[in-house]
């Protein structure tokens, strides 16, 4: 059976669903529509790319040289010494935007010299960023892997945009992502963005504000619902609608504009993250600290700075669209969370395969319970 399916945001707790989806396939059913929100985005992109349970496996078990997992990059400090680009933006920034009359007064020698001290400190790459460009992490790291992944096996779809990724695939693919320059949410897909490039569409809708860097709307990805949306600021679809359910179940105007005439569906699944159930043979809440240690060791000052920003990252992340109308639990499939952090994308083996299970398991019990006429999940 053909089955529309919603994929919540949640970071690295996104894992969960590659163990639901080994269900899924085992009973023999397949994805039509996909939408899918920050971590979301990303799976669904995979899953609308032809990606089965196996793939996605081995995709997200990559290993970087260091043994340490692939994920690990895409928490990578920002690279400004090599990159004009970002330099020139610094410049801009310490030149005319500090309210200090003695700055403007200062001769390009100058400028440049503070450029390149500054820059040579990880600590101070990671504050540069945040302070510019509103993420502590580079997104490179990010981009390089889905680029990879999209162009995997002969797939070549990492420089589609997303009319011609519909074209090629054949499948609905829609992500989510929040415009805060114009105050609303975005659902990108080839009919409201026929010319947005896939991969940035996907990094848009995974742009946790404050962790990466909000991505500025090009004039050469034209338009989106016909408006023109150059220079506006484009970050995590979850900071609006971490779990755009209504999408595939109603049906109004607005909805059928963006995902097509007669959208409602009443094959759904919703693989919502749930932080409140335990995964089995999980006992204790890791140290997310650890994450940052490396940074904490170099910028106590900033520590404060750190937890708040892990902090709204997981509030972001974990806050799904709580409200779920007793009629719509039926769509709903609860993959168990607790314990596992947002940004915890470099977890050891173990608890890698205990989030992965859970997740099988919790699909396993959604099909049960449907079979018996019991609300999914």
């Amino acid at each position: 059976m053909e089955y529309d399916l919603v994929f919540e945001g949640g970071g690295a707790k996104g894992l969960a669903f590659v163990g639901a989806l080994k269900s899924f396939e085992r009973r023999g059913h397949t994805p039509r529509r996909v939408i899918g929100t920050s971590a979301g985005s990303i799976l669904a992109a995979m899953v609308a790319a032809g990606y089965n349970s196996a793939e996605s496996y081995e995709a997200i078990a990559e290993k970087l040289p260091d043994g340490r997992s692939r994920f690990a990059s895409f928490l990578e400090t920002p690279n400004i010494e090599d990159n004009p680009q970002l330099q020139e933006s610094m410049r801009y920034w310490l030149v005319t935007e500090l309210d200090n009359p003695a700055v403007p007064n200062l001769i390009e020698p100058v400028v440049d010299a503070l450029i390149k001290s500054l820059i040579k400190r990880e600590g101070m790459r990671h504050l540069v960023s945040l302070l510019l460009w509103g993420g502590w992490y580079s997104g490179d790291g990010f981009m390089s892997w889905l680029k990879e992944r999209l162009d995997f096996n002969g797939r070549n779809l990492s420089g589609t945009t997303l009319t011609e990724f519909h074209e090629r695939t054949g499948k609905d693919l829609n992500l989510v992502a929040s415009d805060v320059t114009g105050r609303e949410m975005l659902v990108l897909n080839h009919r409201t963005a026929p010319t947005l490039p896939t991969t940035w569409a996907v990094r848009m809708s995974m742009g946790c504000p404050f962790a990466w860097p909000e991505i500025v709307w090009q004039a050469e990805w034209g338009a989106y619902r016909g408006r023109d949306l150059n220079g506006h600021r484009v970050v995590d679809g979850g900071l609006l609608s971490n779990f755009p359910l209504k999408l595939l179940i109603s049906s109004d105007d607005y909805i059928d504009e963006i995902m097509g005439q007669n959208s409602a569906s009443q094959n759904v699944i919703g693989f919502l993250i749930d932080e409140s159930l335990p995964v089995p043979g999980i006992e204790e809440t890791p140290d997310q600290g650890s994450t940052f240690q490396n940074i904490y060791d170099h910028l106590d000052l900033l520590q404060e700075m750190i937890y708040r920003i892990r902090g709204l990252a997981d509030t972001v992340l974990s806050a799904h669209d709580k409200f779920i109308n007793e009629k719509d639990v039926q769509f709903v499939c609860r993959l168990p969370a607790k314990g596992f952090g947002t940004l915890e994308f470099d977890m050891p083996g173990e608890r890698m395969d205990a989030i992965l299970n859970a997740g099988e398991a919790a699909m396993e019990a959604f099909f049960e319970g449907s079979k018996q006429g019991v609300p999914g999940g």
